[in-house]
């Protein structure tokens, strides 16, 4: 068995310095073997910063070892390196799938009623409507991004849709004014007491 690695005290960092001097250029070319060229030296250094942390005391040959730590950075770093590659992706396609359709706002100018009926809200009122709408959160994501609680957000959406629906009616007509009974007939029965 070879001399221990680390003193009992832990304090003595020679060791490791001379672990790391023995053994980088094996520890990278292992590593350049398996990912790509940019994350080589930042994937080496986190190599030996596990291994500084994890460093066995006594050990007969520490290479096998700083390879089984270089072989779980570098799995770790597959992973973190798919899950952006697939979160990319989705954000593309939901990019993608709000500008196809170009941003609401841009509508309003277009639709002079819908301008008017928007132009009657409050500004709280707007941005619970875009949250939800045109955002697409939900209402604890969209009560987040306006700093509220889901309460508070809840009822400043309910008075955003019925201010935003009232405005939205058509003004009724002056001389509608006069209702007229509703007529109902009543339904023919087979029954001759009724």
């Amino acid at each position: 068995m070879s001399p221990p690695l680390l003193d009992p005290g832990g304090r003595d960092d020679g060791p490791r310095w001379t672990l790391f001097e023995q053994h980088h250029d094996a520890v990278r070319r292992y590593v350049a073997r398996r990912v790509e060229p940019a994350a080589v030296d930042d994937l080496v250094a986190e190599t030996f910063a596990v291994a500084w942390r994890r460093l066995p005391r006594e050990t007969d040959e520490p290479l096998p070892w700083l390879y089984a730590v270089a072989r779980k950075v570098v799995h770790g770093h597959r992973r973190s390196t798919a899950r952006r590659s697939a979160l990319s992706v989705r954000a593309q396609r939901l990019a993608a799938d709000r500008t196809d359709a170009g941003d609401p706002a841009d509508r309003l100018p277009g639709d002079p009623v819908l301008a008017r009926a928007w132009a009657t809200l409050s500004t709280t009122e707007r941005e619970a409507l875009a949250l939800v709408v045109w955002e697409r959160l939900d209402h604890a994501e969209a009560a987040r991004a306006a700093g509220c609680r889901p309460g508070t957000f809840a009822v400043r959406l309910n008075r955003a849709r019925r201010r935003l629906r009232d405005a939205l009616e058509p003004e009724p007509d002056p001389g509608a004014g006069r209702r007229r009974a509703p007529t109902t007939a009543r339904p023919a029965t087979l029954d001759p007491e009724h």
